[in-house]
């Protein structure tokens, strides 16, 4: 039998100020098509369906239409949720989609959700859990020391039977990591020091009794500790640190006689998501893919006056401009606090500008400056 594994769509999501719907729509086509052309059995879909807790009216078609889609394909789904999801809102309608084969668990019981599946002489049980938290699942056990993600998940599959003699498939969204590494994080999760959008570190070894482990909410594509047990990242790139990301999904075929087999099927986003660097001038004068969506970084030495406008008539997707310059340098270098103490304003900007900038500042700009400074309420009139 054949699966897809995708997960982290983050329907509704902006890159920027540019709303994603038809770049999503797109990768979304691209998946059916896929899972058409490979007559897939049932796509795993690994949490973070939508982007924020109440979705909008548009990331909510674009999710109905892709479950449509595949049930006319008689493709069945089996979806759980993440942490971006609303557990309450994406299981609304969970029994009634059930009938049509789309298979959902967004809310935590106390039970671990099995779906079984055979075909020949292959039985495989797909388990589907849902993103938790220990204070959820302490309340189903109240009798097991519970105190983080990693305990929460281990009691829930230590309570849930598992035959061996099948094939098992665990569906989950949740921060797994290897032996004494993290997974290489795609740039739009967010991390702490034990924890990814505030999701802490479980190991992979809580696994071991899974055939495959198709993971979601790391956005880089990748595998965790051995090949079975793999992130399916987002199906686009959602921030600059992705830039670097080749998007694809997991086809996984599961039969009694081979195991596990998996083959990645690279996604060609509608528009690319890319960094450009280099002079103003210099990257105005070679403009490639200008529909991509672009992060510039400028190494003038002088900042360029409305440069986002100028730079949106070549790149109508620009979706953030910076710079890198020695100036850039000297401010991250320059200790502030030993100037700012019991100084007038004007004398306060002026050395600032002269340490930043190595000569005085004119009436003109300390002018300037004392104005957007009135407006801020950081001096007062008489200042």
């Amino acid at each position: 039998m054949k699966f897809l594994h995708i997960g982290d769509l983050h329907l509704g999501k902006f890159m920027g100020n540019f709303d994603l719907y038809e770049d999503q729509e797109y990768i979304l086509n691209q998946i059916i098509q896929i899972a058409e052309e490979q007559s897939v059995d049932g796509v795993l879909i690994a949490g973070d369906v939508y982007d924020r807790t109440i979705p909008s009216e548009k990331a909510t078609i674009l999710l109905d239409n892709f479950l449509i889609e595949l049930v006319k394909r008689k493709i069945k789904v089996f979806m759980v949720s993440g942490n971006h999801d609303s557990d309450d809102r994406l299981n609304y309608g969970s029994r009634l989609f059930a009938s049509n084969e789309i298979f959902i668990s967004a809310v935590f019981d106390g039970t671990l959700h099995k779906e079984s599946l055979a075909d020949k002489d292959t039985q495989i049980d797909i388990y589907m859990l849902p993103f938790v938290k220990a204070s959820q699942v302490k309340h189903y056990f109240e009798d097991k020391k519970i105190e983080n993600y990693e305990d929460a998940v281990r009691v829930i599959l230590a309570h849930t039977p598992v035959d061996k003699n099948h094939k098992n498939i665990l569906i989950a969204h949740q921060f797994v990591i290897g032996k004494g590494t993290d997974p290489e994080l795609g740039g739009s999760e967010g991390i702490g020091t034990q924890s990814v959008g505030a999701v802490e570190r479980i190991g992979y070894d809580c696994f071991d009794d899974f055939d495959y482990v198709a993971l979601g909410h790391i956005h880089s594509p990748q595998r965790v500790g051995r090949d079975t047990v793999r992130y399916s990242g987002s199906p686009l790139k959602y921030s600059l640190s992705e830039v670097g990301n080749e998007k694809s999904v997991p086809l996984i075929t599961v039969s009694a006689q081979e195991g596990v087999r998996i083959e990645l099927i690279a996604l060609k986003p509608k528009r690319d998501v890319r960094h450009i660097k280099g002079k103003f001038e210099e990257l105005l004068n070679h403009i490639e893919k200008p529909d991509d969506y672009i992060y510039a970084t400028l190494t003038d030495e002088d900042s360029i006056r409305d440069v986002m406008s100028i730079f949106q008539q070549y790149y109508p997707n620009m979706v953030q401009i910076d710079y890198d310059h020695s100036y850039a340098g000297e401010l991250e270098e320059a200790d502030i606090s030993k100037i700012a103490a019991n100084k007038p304003f004007s004398e306060l900007i002026g050395e600032f500008y002269q340490m930043i900038y190595g000569k005085e500042i004119s009436e003109e700009e300390m002018k300037i400056m004392r104005e957007v400074a009135r407006e801020a309420g950081v001096i007062n009139e008489a200042d």
